[in-house]
């Protein structure tokens, strides 16, 4: 399903990836309603804990805050659960160790039993996943 979007999409799931860089990602690249999954909320949680450096501590502290202001997280619920065991098997032939994209793959089945678009910055990232869920690059 990764196909160029010719058009604004009405709704997607934003990837931590993109959150992070949201500050620079001009709006019309993005779908009129966002959203962003538990699993990208507790990425930025994890940021500012995973660099020594202060001033860009201060910055992942200040994207997260900014995060949780704005957003309402879609938890990882039972369809999401259901929805991970369709993703695990769909990137295995692509040549991925679902182990090593972990959280990348939970945000991909909350997109999936969410039935949304998921925005990434490293499409590379969901590669396998092109038959059940919509990849969109940002």
């Amino acid at each position: 399903m990764r196909n160029p979007v010719p058009e604004r999409l009405e709704s997607g799931l934003l990837d931590t990836s993109v959150v992070i860089d949201l500050d620079v990602i001009d709006v019309e690249h993005l779908p009129r309603t966002v959203a962003v999954s538990a699993i990208t909320m507790a990425e930025l949680a994890a940021g500012p804990a995973a660099t020594q450096d202060l001033a860009e501590r201060a910055r992942r502290q200040d994207r997260l805050q900014r995060a949780e202001a704005a957003f309402e997280p879609i938890p990882f619920g039972s369809e999401a659960a259901r929805a991970y065991g369709r993703v695990h098997a769909a990137v295995r032939p692509a040549g991925r160790q679902p182990r090593r994209r972990f959280a990348d793959l939970l945000i991909a089945s909350i997109a999936m039993a969410e039935g949304l678009p998921l925005l990434t910055r490293n499409a590379e990232d969901f590669a396998g996943l092109d038959e059940i869920v919509l990849v969109v690059p940002v």
